[in-house]
């Protein structure tokens, strides 16, 4: 089949509702009636002898055929959407755009503060969101172009993937000012007498710090199990228990509760932070603006 004889346009259509799983959220993305979504499909449909998208219950799910086109036409629509930018240089002290940044909640506090004060300066028309997604699902979301850049630890991703390293922090422990088991250092031993608040998004399973104690045939006790970590420095505050965090979020997050931050009292690995983006980008303009105020901001 010569390229000739297909409407690019189409391509757009099927990625998008392969994204959204639903000729309805499609046609919103894309800002088209429902009726031209679905005569695209249609036409999509006739070209490659397939239907594509099979409908089950409230949603489109994709056939085998489908699965096996996504990535192929995910590259070709970044790399030419790439060659059109890269034809008119990203300036951004007037052009209008909006960056749509992955982000676990936790990192929001210590990333956006220095990342939107220098965008701010430097870009008038330049917006930032900050969005959270399931790491299972970055990878497809990076190459969607859904979003365009994204912050997290070191992950497990295939070579479409590039990152590097943006930031290296030191783990510490927080406890309430007066703490009785505490006079000075926190050593192994009275760490380990205390009781703990272990915070994770995960229902079970240990932290990254109970790893390293396993290792060396120790446990610490896990009093409380939270997701966020704002709220176990207050629940720190007006108890006894311990809590473990990375040391640049518990600088900020403690100054309102002026709890002790305590070196961790043994040596494990940091806690360090990847800058990621997809490879369809790694020379597009605007991303690569992106990718270098992110890293600027996080400068000492």
């Amino acid at each position: 089949m010569h390229i000739s004889r297909v409407d690019l346009n189409l391509f757009t259509v099927f990625e998008a509702i392969y994204v959204e799983g639903s000729v309805t959220r499609a046609s919103e993305k894309l800002n088209l009636t429902q009726p031209a979504i679905s005569h695209a499909l249609k036409r999509l449909r006739q070209v490659f002898d397939d239907p594509l998208f099979v409908r089950q219950g409230h949603s489109m799910v994709s056939t085998p055929l489908a699965r096996t086109m996504i990535e192929p036409v995910r590259r070709a629509l970044r790399g030419l959407e790439v060659t059109l930018n890269g034809l008119n240089q990203f300036d951004p002290t007037s052009m209008s755009k909006q960056f749509k940044l992955g982000l676990r909640d936790v990192l929001e506090a210590t990333i956006l503060p220095p990342l939107l004060n220098l965008v701010c300066t430097t870009a008038p028309l330049v917006d930032i969101a900050a969005l959270q997604v399931e790491r299972r699902a970055l990878e497809s979301a990076l190459a969607a172009g859904t979003l365009d850049a994204a912050i997290d630890v070191l992950l497990p991703l295939s070579k479409e993937i590039r990152h590097t390293q943006i930031e290296q922090d030191c783990i510490v422990v927080v406890a309430r000012p007066g703490h009785p088991a505490i006079t000075g250092d926190l050593d192994l031993a009275c760490y380990l007498k205390q009781e703990h608040i272990l915070v994770s998004s995960r229902r079970k399973g240990p932290g990254v710090q109970d790893f390293e104690l396993s290792r060396l045939g120790m446990e610490r006790r896990i009093r409380l199990r939270c997701q966020h970590y704002f709220a176990a420095c207050r629940v720190v505050s007006q108890t006894n228990l311990l809590l473990t965090m990375p040391g640049r979020y518990a600088r900020i997050a403690n100054q309102q509760f002026g709890n002790q931050i305590l070196p961790f009292p043994l040596e494990i690995p940091s806690h360090d932070m990847y800058l990621y983006w997809h490879s369809n980008v790694d020379k597009d303009p605007a991303n690569c603006w992106l990718r270098e105020q992110i890293v600027q901001s996080l400068l000492p």
